[in-house]
């Protein structure tokens, strides 16, 4: 689709400097773009590039001065940067608007899929299954038995969704997430082999919610395994049967929670993180990433480090730094060791 300078500044509501029906069909970054682009122009640091910039419109900031000709057109806006994010997000809402049904796929007879649904080829609707409206499912996405979907639900290619689990309004999975298999329960046995524990839970997912590609979260054993409202997870997580997820939680890639544990609202989880089953981690927190987590976090909107972890961001963080010293210290350590022994000869 292509959009005139006019169009773009109604949309944001700022101000046309320049050719007020320059058009453009894609978005770039301003030192990269060429001719029917659209860019912007936020951070200082780039300003070097609005002056060679093959872009045709570039979004500045109402008080920006250049200090050179321009050949692009400019749209002026109170804030650059937000304006260039809400274009990003019509964009990617224009590109991913796809309708109908494709061919071949199975709707079970007994599904009920919501209007104006985009179901992709070779997709599974399974018996039972409910959808809200304008959900898009894209090819391979595999919905389980009585599975309950609100509206505006988007499962990216390859996802799949077990039987009787619960996802809410405005979610989004990416592909290759895996929601409700199994949770890892094996129970021993005296001859040193393991028995299954089945798990008969389900998976609870909140409304404004997003999980990255590649995402596991298990089955409850009894009961749910819960992601609350507005919780974004990313890549790669391990999300353990029975774990609850605060709402507006933040948990970055290679993460993992082992089972039962319980993260409150507004936390912020490091990459790499791993915690330890049956505790509880308090709101506000957040933990630096690679840390270890292993006995509960009981005081709320602090910051924590380690391995295991412990109060203090910045003792962690000195504590590294000095760790990088000790080869050097332990050289001097040496050399001081054999000055000692020369001064005990000395004094014999």
């Amino acid at each position: 689709m292509q959009f005139t300078a006019q169009e773009i500044s109604f949309m944001l509501n700022g101000t046309v400097e320049g050719d007020a029906f320059a058009t453009v069909s894609q978005l770039a970054k301003i030192e990269e773009a060429s001719a029917g682009s659209l860019s912007f122009l936020a951070n200082p640091k780039y300003e070097q590039y609005l002056y060679s910039t093959n872009a045709s419109i570039v979004i500045v900031n109402k008080d920006f001065v250049p200090a050179e000709p321009i050949k692009a057109t400019l749209i002026r806006v109170d804030n650059a940067y937000s304006a260039f994010s809400v274009l990003l997000e019509k964009y990617n809402t224009i590109k991913l608007n796809k309708t109908g049904v494709e061919q071949p796929n199975f709707i079970h007879p007994s599904a009920q899929v919501g209007e104006n649904s985009y179901i992709g080829a070779f997709a599974y609707i399974g018996p039972g299954v409910k959808t809200g409206n304008n959900c898009k499912f894209y090819p391979h996405t595999y919905i389980g038995d009585n599975v309950t979907l609100g509206d505006n639900v988007t499962l990216f290619p390859g996802v799949i969704v077990y039987f009787d689990c619960v996802i809410g309004s405005n979610v989004t999975i990416h592909s290759g997430a895996i929601i409700g298999s199994d949770g890892f329960g094996f129970a021993p046995k005296p001859d040193g082999t393991y028995s299954k524990i089945s798990q008969i839970g389900n998976v609870i997912i909140g409304d404004d919610v997003e999980i990255g590609s590649n995402t596991t979260i298990d089955r409850a054993t009894m009961g749910s395994t819960i992601i609350h409202k507005g919780a974004k997870l990313d890549n790669l997580l391990q999300i353990a049967h029975n774990v609850e997820i605060g709402a507006n939680t933040v948990i970055a890639a290679q993460t993992g929670i082992s089972g039962s544990t319980k993260v409150g609202d507004n936390c912020v989880i490091g990459g790499q993180v791993g915690m330890v089953g049956h505790i509880n981690i308090a709101k506000g927190s957040q933990i630096m990433a690679k840390s270890g987590i292993n006995k509960n976090i009981t005081e709320e909107n602090k910051k924590w480090g380690g391995i295991p972890f412990f109060s203090g961001y910045l003792e962690n963080m000195r504590m590294e730094v000095a760790a990088s010293h000790l080869p050097a210290l332990e050289k001097k350590i040496l050399e001081l060791e054999k000055v000692v022994a020369e001064l005990k000869k000395e004094v014999q």
